[in-house]
């Protein structure tokens, strides 16, 4: 722990360095999580550190920690685990050293995302020194599995928190949603994500007597064209259109006279909320019976869903973030719903949920990098919103009652 860090002030570049020393890798810990709880107890925060384990995945360690206990309950969620740095020898400083050169901060989860858990702490730390007690309750909700499965984070600490009657009113997640700038960008929802595998069963032959065989290949080729060149919709108010890409296939046939009995491809959909899983199966199914109903064979699927599609709507609470926004940074930020997925997706069943944290163009890069600046701004940003939160408008203090 940097000797900076003290129950008046943060510095969260201090913070930060102090997380990206430790190679905290999906599902280690490596002490990044002791980091953190050590700085909000010297805040006043009550701590729960909280080991998940399933059968067949490793345990992960998680963080909920609370300053207050009256509603309502402004959660800052996020994680301290990330990706591997890959071959070391291709970055500028070792990874995991934190090292700030000419106004920038290097290293693993510079970006993705102990920089912005570093602006949480500061920017509380900052509004606890110059505003009134909140009207409610600030937490934290840090999982080390973020980048992982996901199995053993954010799920069941949240599942912990039903059981232990602890409720969360509004959420920001600090995903590196930002675009040029910090705050930028507000990330009001994202799309949903399946991973489908298909397999065509045909008859095996000779090459040489193809009339004697039924080649899976052509039928399976006929599926991924039909499939990929039918749009499945034209976007929505807040989302773009849904999207297939399909990522491989295979027959795995290494003989030249051989006709494959087996074909096999995969694909990502991302989709909007003009569909479900459900939905998208049905779909995906109907197209590969048209196919084998035209040209022969047996088509399965399995699949895979990674989330939902989710908006939290504009409205009171978006807005709120916005003109913190602009309050801290002069520029009213975009609301988006693109990229990927985060664990938002678990959060958003819970209350709303808004991602807003730094420019992500260096996230899982070698030689992952912020600059200082931006981490300033970040914490500029949280601590606005915390002021407009709690502050003498307090548009959600009726929770609080």
């Amino acid at each position: 722990m940097s000797d900076s860090i003290d129950s008046s002030m943060i510095d969260p570049i201090a913070l930060a360095r102090d997380l990206i020393r430790c190679p905290s890798v999906t599902p280690e810990d490596a002490g990044a999580l002791s980091v953190l709880e050590n700085a909000l107890k010297s805040l006043g925060f009550t701590c729960h550190r909280l080991r998940f384990e399933a059968e067949g995945t490793p345990p992960v360690e998680n963080l909920y920690a609370r300053f207050g206990t009256a509603a309502p309950n402004f959660c800052f969620a996020g994680h301290t685990d990330v990706v591997p740095p890959g071959d070391t020898q291709h970055w500028r400083h070792d990874p995991f050293s934190g090292v700030v050169e000419n106004g920038v901060l290097y290293g693993r989860g510079a970006v993705d995302m102990k920089s912005s858990i570093a602006a949480f702490v500061a920017a509380t730390a900052k509004y606890l020194r110059e505003a009134a007690p909140p009207k409610g309750s600030i937490s934290l909700l840090i999982t080390g599995d973020e980048e992982g499965p996901a199995i053993n984070g954010t799920v069941k600490v949240l599942d912990w928190m039903v059981t232990n009657g602890e409720t969360i009113d509004h959420c920001i997640v600090g995903e590196p949603a930002s675009g040029a700038r910090s705050g930028d960008i507000l990330k009001i929802g994202r799309r949903g994500s399946m991973n489908v595998n298909v397999t065509l069963s045909g008859i095996q032959g000779h090459a040489a007597y193809p009339q004697n065989a039924l080649n899976p290949i052509p039928i399976l080729s006929a599926f991924v064209a039909r499939l990929s060149t039918e749009p499945l919709d034209k976007g929505t108010e807040e989302f773009e259109p849904s999207t297939i890409a399909f990522t491989s296939f295979d027959v795995g046939n290494p003989t030249t006279n051989v006709i494959p009995g087996q074909a096999r491809a995969a694909f990502n959909i991302r989709f909007n909320d003009l569909h479900t899983p459900d939905s998208l199966m049905a779909r995906i199914e109907s197209v590969g019976k048209e196919i084998v109903s035209e040209m022969g064979g047996e088509i399965d699927f399995t699949n895979e869903v990674s989330g939902i599609a989710f908006v939290t709507k504009p409205g009171t609470y978006t807005n709120l973030l916005s003109g913190a926004v602009q309050h801290a940074t002069g520029i009213a930020p975009e609301f988006s719903s693109g990229g990927g997925t985060s664990d938002a997706r678990f959060i958003k069943d819970f209350c709303p949920v808004v991602e807003l944290g730094l420019p992500g163009n260096t996230m899982h890069k070698v030689d992952e990098c912020v600059p200082v600046a931006e981490v300033e701004l970040l914490v500029d940003i949280y601590t606005s919103v915390l002021k407009d939160y709690f502050g003498s408008k307090h548009p959600f203090e009726s929770q609080a009652e």
